[in-house]
């Protein structure tokens, strides 16, 4: 039997502001594992490893979080890799599967996060492991009073615009876009549609970020059992069974802080090198695609992923967003779930989230926010400090009728 990997069950808790809900981390993945594994028709004791992605718990958090799902003794290993930790988890579990170790792994990601991430303090931290991004921007920015990150990605957008054109508006209507997308999103955060003025007229954050493009905290938890082909066989998940057909992981290399770019610094190297990794692999191309779940932290974050991923050339994200081709009646649907901007964004769960999203709409099962036709999905998820986790996934490669490969 061949080595292909396939997702059959996902779930996830609705994502919810910090402090909303009287709940515990293994409240939240009890709910989702739930979910996932009633999804895919299995118990848990049929699972025969975890890979349990989080950012704000201590070690092991991973064994207590499922020990409410059972105690059954497997292999649990813990994830951190800072936003982009719960598409690590999922990897993890991939390669479990594709290196022929098990026949189901669990993939795990959740955050219970606090306020502490939404503000700033006005001083720089004497050691991070954010250290040399914030050495090119304290380089060339004043140190700010926002959230780090914010001033991150702020900087980079102000790159941005001075090297390309891109406009505040341009920026902002990712925004729009993703607000309104959320809408018909019941496990999104926020579900409110903005306009252009009221996204450009929020509250600053980091200039030109306001409130509106900045993704919130959030607690919530995601799921998602992969399995290999042999088990999708036997047990009859022909027609739910969505395949990962390539997935890479980049980490920053030199490249990334070499030419003093604040756009190279928040990942844009990291995405362009997974993202060629995985067409490589795949022999898919950016054509191919049909629908994204992108990790806009920050608006201007999915401007850059644009470019990054070959939608459209370098300078030009700004442009491709106020063309209306990243949303419904588009060239590609982005970020249909509502991005991490409204869906919201527990570090821990944000990438088996995405999966599931992806899932849902390769399956045909996203209601409202269902991309008409979609047969190949793209998730890309980003951590600063840093990591790049990109996959694509096809439906319908696995049928009853055809041979073995």
């Amino acid at each position: 039997m061949s080595s292909r990997t396939f997702v059959v069950g996902v779930g996830m808790t609705k994502f919810e502001k910090i402090e909303s809900r009287d709940w515990e981390y293994p409240d939240m993945v009890t709910e989702a594992v739930g979910t996932a594994l009633a999804d895919a028709g299995i118990s848990y004791g049929q699972v025969q490893r975890a890979a349990v992605g989080y950012v704000f718990q201590p070690s092991t958090a991973g064994q207590r979080a499922l020990y409410e799902t059972g105690m059954t003794g497997i292999p649990i290993v813990n994830v951190n890799n800072n936003c982009a930790t719960g598409s690590s988890a999922l990897m993890m579990a991939r390669e479990w599967v594709q290196a022929g170790i098990v026949d189901v792994a669990l993939a795990v990601g959740f955050e219970k996060m606090t306020k502490k991430s939404l503000v700033g303090d006005g001083t720089m931290p004497a050691v991070t492991t954010l250290d040399e991004h914030l050495k090119v921007m304290t380089a060339a920015h004043e140190w700010g009073n926002g959230p780090m990150t914010a001033q991150l990605f702020g900087n980079a957008a102000v790159e941005h615009m001075d090297r390309y054109g891109t406009t505040a508006e341009q920026i902002a209507a990712v925004a729009v876009k993703n607000h309104r997308h959320s809408v018909n999103n019941p496990y999104a955060q926020f579900r409110d549609e903005y306009t252009l003025e009221q996204v450009l007229g929020d509250k600053m954050i980091h200039a030109p970020l306001t409130r509106s493009q900045c993704s919130p905290t959030s607690d919530g938890a995601g799921a998602a059992v992969v399995v290999s082909e042999r088990f999708v066989r036997e047990h009859g998940l022909e027609d739910q069974a969505i395949e990962i057909v390539a997935q890479a992981l980049t980490t920053d290399t030199a490249e990334s802080f070499a030419e003093r770019s604040m756009i190279d610094v928040v990942g844009a190297p990291m995405t362009k090198a997974a993202a060629a990794q995985v067409f490589a692999e795949s022999g898919l191309s950016i054509d191919d695609v049909d629908v994204i779940e992108l990790h806009d932290c920050f608006a201007i974050n999915e401007i850059i992923t644009y470019e990054g991923l070959g939608l459209c050339e370098p300078g030009e994200g700004g442009k491709l967003v106020e063309s209306g081709a990243t949303t419904y009646g588009g060239t590609v649907v982005v970020n249909p779930s509502g991005g991490l901007i409204s869906k919201g964004h527990p570090l821990g769960a944000t990438g088996l989230a995405q999966c599931a999203e992806l899932t849902w709409q390769l399956r045909g099962q996203a209601g409202a926010r269902q991309v008409d036709g979609a047969r190949v999905g793209l998730q890309h998820n980003l951590g600063l400090g840093g990591a790049c986790v990109i996959a694509l996934y096809r439906a319908g490669t696995i049928s009853k009728s055809s041979t073995e490969s």
